[in-house]
C-alpha cells in the first residue's frame, strides 16, 4: 500500500494548507527525558520561527522512548516558552481520565495561554494492555463511554448551565477547541455527528484514511465549533539534503516500530546502514504498511510526496512528524518542509 497513490477527491484540492507538528518528545539511547524536553522546546520555537500553525503532543504510558506521559504538563512547557503557535493534545487518551480533570487541566492552559490550547482526543490507551489496566482499572467500560465522555467534556469547557451543579475551575466558559484524533471509521463518525475537526492518525496506521475522510466529510454535522468539516491527517517526514541521508534517518522509527512489535520498545535508536541486518522480511513488509505514509527523501521528493497526498486527500491541515535521532538533523528536517509548504502555496497563487 502507498499513501501517496490513491485516487483523489477532487483535481482542485488546493495546496496552501497549513502545516503543524506533532512531536513524541522522543527519548533517545544514552539520553534522558530532561534532555527530550529541552529538545521538544527548542523544536517548538523552531517551528514557531518557520510558520507551523500547531505543536501537538501525544500521551503514551510505559514507553521508555517517549517522554510526554504527563501531557498537560508538557503542553505547559511548551506554551510557555513560544510566543504565537497553537499548543495542543494529539492526544489526550480520554478514557484513561476524568473528563472534569481533563476540563480542570485544559481550562487551566487555555487561562494562562490564551487563544493558543487546542484539545486532540483518543480512546486507545496510548499503551500496551498490562499498562492499561494499571491506569484504566476496567478497559472495556472505559473505551464504551468515550463519546459520552466527549461531550461531558465538552460541558464541561462551555457556558455554565442554570443550577449547574459540576463545574471545571478553571475550564468552564473557556471553550478549548476540541478535535477527535482517530485511525478508523469509528472517530470519523464521531467527529462527524459532534461537528468536530478530526485528524486521522495515517503517519502510523494509514490502511482506512480515505474511506474515514469520505465518511467524516459525507457525515458532517455543522456545530457551534465547526460550520463545515476540517480534515488533518499525518505524515511522517524525514527531509534531508540527499536521499541516501533521509533514508538512513529514517531507521530509527523503522527500528522503533519492529521493537514496539516484538514487545520490546525503548529508546529512540540511532539510525543503521543496513535494516536487512536486523528484520525479517515479514516484519519489513509489515513496517512498509505502517509506515506508508512518510515522506522520506531530498526537497523534490519530500515536495512531490506531500503535494501528492495534499491532493489525494484534499486534507486541510497537514501534521508533520519525525522521530529523528539528530537533533539537528531534525531541525532541518522540518525546516525542509517549511520550504516545501512555501513553494506548495506559490505554486497555487
Amino acid at each position: 500500500m502507498s499513501c501517496f497513490q490513491t485516487q483523489p477527491f477532487h483535481s482542485g484540492s488546493s495546496l496552501m494548507i497549513p502545516f503543524s507538528v506533532l512531536d513524541l518528545a522522543p527519548i533517545k539511547q544514552g539520553s534522558d527525558a530532561a534532555q527530550a524536553f529541552r529538545n521538544s522546546l527548542d523544536l517548538a520555537r523552531h517551528a514557531e520561527a518557520l510558520g507551523f500553525k500547531r505543536f501537538w503532543l501525544a500521551e503514551h504510558h510505559n514507553m521508555t522512548g517517549i517522554a510526554s506521559a504527563a501531557t498537560s504538563v508538557v503542553i505547559g512547557h511548551v506554551a510557555g516558552g513560544t510566543k504565537t503557535i497553537r499548543v495542543g493534545s494529539g492526544g489526550v487518551m480520554l478514557p484513561n481520565h476524568s473528563p472534569l480533570v481533563i476540563a480542570e487541566q485544559f481550562g487551566t492552559l487555555e487561562s494562562l495561554y490564551p487563544g493558543r490550547i487546542d484539545l486532540g482526543l483518543g480512546r486507545a490507551p496510548g499503551t500496551d494492555q498490562l499498562t492499561a489496566r494499571a491506569m484504566r482499572r476496567d478497559l472495556a467500560t472505559a473505551a464504551e463511554n468515550f463519546p459520552h465522555d466527549v461531550l461531558e467534556l465538552q460541558a464541561l469547557l462551555g457556558d455554565v448551565q442554570p443550577n449547574q451543579a459540576i463545574r471545571a475551575v478553571p475550564g468552564m466558559g473557556t471553550n478549548v477547541p476540541l478535535w477527535i484524533l482517530g485511525s478508523s471509521m469509528f472517530g470519523a463518525q464521531l467527529a462527524a455527528m459532534l461537528g468536530l475537526p478530526f485528524a486521522f492518525a495515517s503517519h502510523f496506521a494509514p490502511q482506512m484514511m480515505m474511506p474515514a475522510l469520505r465518511e467524516y466529510r459525507a457525515r458532517f454535522e455543522p456545530s457551534a465549533q465547526l460550520d463545515k468539516p476540517y480534515a488533518m491527517v499525518g505524515v511522517n517526514v524525514f527531509a534531508a539534503d540527499s536521499d541516501v541521508e533521509a533514508q538512513r534517518m529514517f531507521t530509527s522509527l523503522q527500528q522503533q516500530f519492529i521493537n514496539l512489535r516484538r514487545g520490546t520498545p525503548g529508546p529512540l535508536p540511532p539510525p543503521v546502514d543496513d535494516m536487512d541486518a536486523l528484520w525479517s522480511p515479514a516484519e519489513k513488509a509489515g513496517v512498509a504498511q505502517s509506515l506508508a505514509c512518510s515522506a522520506v527523501g531530498s526537497p523534490a521528493v519530500v515536495e512531490d510526496k506531500l503535494k501528492a497526498l495534499i491532493a489525494d486527500t484534499a486534507a486541510d491541515e497537514l501534521m508533520t512528524t519525525g522521530q529523528i535521532y539528530d537533533h539537528a538533523a531534525r531541525l532541518r528536517s522540518f525546516e525542509i518542509a517549511a520550504e516545501v509548504r512555501d513553494r506548495l502555496a506559490r505554486a497555487a497563487a
